[in-house]
């Protein structure tokens, strides 16, 4: 029964703004919607039920050979004329369980997402690298697919992603696009980057940062001309700086400081906060964006901890950081005031700010 039911459960959760659902034995079908799981009123799921879910997801039908080879799975999974989803399924309590992101057919402009519009002019760099962080969950992804969407439309290039696994998929424009996945199609996102400098890129999309290798390839590509957007698990500007920093040895800092210095361009972290009327999700962006100051406070070890000062004090050229654009969303009635210090980096300066500026 459940496997007729998936396609159902999987249509209502794309037309419902559904971020996630899980399957899980023991538990009827559950949905995340703006940040908070529901359950579906529908039974408690079964053993046989989850193990049918995840055959359907993986594409197995043998049972022997399911049971065998599959512990994890990350992989994509389409209904067609409704949406992609990012498919996990996984073993747990020697039970099988699965969750499936959705991915929306139609790409969201910037405004739609309610996102800066710097946005649009960091999407017309020509080179360097663009680092979009935040963490799971919380719109890298769709800012990634949006930002690409917009050269697509308005840039004649050959933009080639790299991702584990296949999330939006974009049809050409005035570019050429060409989507690579992990595991079908190359072995690694270093394997690839490294095969992508030879594709004739103008922008190469990585779905993510993992490991050093993929870190010094980014870089690479940058200092050889091209536009590198890539993705990082790090919750602010600093820490993803601290994070590139940490995939390299001490004896390698001082040439490192100096490449990221030369070659990052901007650095764009979101946090999804619930809106003022409790009805869906809004992002808050802490935007770096590297000029002359910067430049240096990244080559110096010891101005490094300035960088936060320097796009408050920038504000009009596009940075900001995260408790600024706090403010300006609960001026524009976006966020409650509540939201805005719960979320705060120093919710006592951002209570005291609000409370001249409101």
């Amino acid at each position: 029964m459940i496997n007729k039911n998936i396609n159902t459960i999987l249509s209502f959760a794309a037309k419902r703004e559904v971020s996630d659902v899980h399957f899980q034995v023991g538990v009827p079908p559950m949905v995340r919607h703006n940040g908070q799981l529901y359950p579906l009123n529908h039974p408690p799921l079964t053993e046989e039920d989850t193990f049918m879910i995840g055959k359907v997801i993986t594409r197995i039908e043998d049972d022997e050979r399911f049971k065998k080879e599959i512990k994890e799975y990350d992989g994509s999974f389409s209904l067609p004329g409704v949406a992609r989803f990012r498919a996990n399924v996984f073993r747990q309590n020697s039970k099988y369980a699965a969750v499936l992101r959705v991915i929306p057919y139609k790409i969201r402009t910037f405004s739609e997402l309610n996102l800066p519009p710097i946005l649009e002019k960091i999407s017309d760099i020509n080179r360097g690298l663009v680092l979009i962080t935040g963490a799971t969950g919380n719109g890298k992804s769709t800012t990634l697919a949006s930002m690409l969407n917009y050269i697509n439309k308005n840039k004649r290039a050959h933009i080639v992603t790299i991702e584990d696994p296949i999330e939006f998929l974009f049809h050409n424009d005035i570019s050429i696009i060409s989507q690579r996945e992990v595991g079908p199609d190359t072995d690694s996102f270093a394997t690839a980057l490294r095969a992508a400098l030879r594709q004739d890129p103008d922008i190469i999309m990585v779905g993510e940062l993992r490991d050093h290798e993929t870190v010094d390839t980014c870089l690479k590509a940058a200092e050889t001309g091209h536009l590198v957007l890539a993705s990082i698990h790090t919750p602010d500007v600093m820490r993803t700086l601290g994070r590139l920093l940490g995939y390299f040895p001490p004896e390698q800092q001082i040439t490192l400081r100096q490449r990221i210095s030369e070659n990052l361009k901007a650095i764009i972290s979101l946090r999804l906060l619930i809106n003022i009327d409790n009805n869906g999700l809004i992002p808050a962006v802490e935007i770096m964006m590297v000029n002359k100051t910067i430049e240096m406070s990244i080559k110096n070890p010891e101005k490094t901890e300035e960088i936060p000062k320097h796009m408050f004090k920038n504000k009009d050229f596009g940075m900001q950081t995260f408790d600024q654009h706090l403010i300006d969303l609960v001026k524009a009635k976006k966020i409650s005031m509540e939201t805005a210090m719960t979320a705060a980096e120093e919710a006592a300066q951002l209570e005291r700010d609000l409370t001249l500026e409101l």
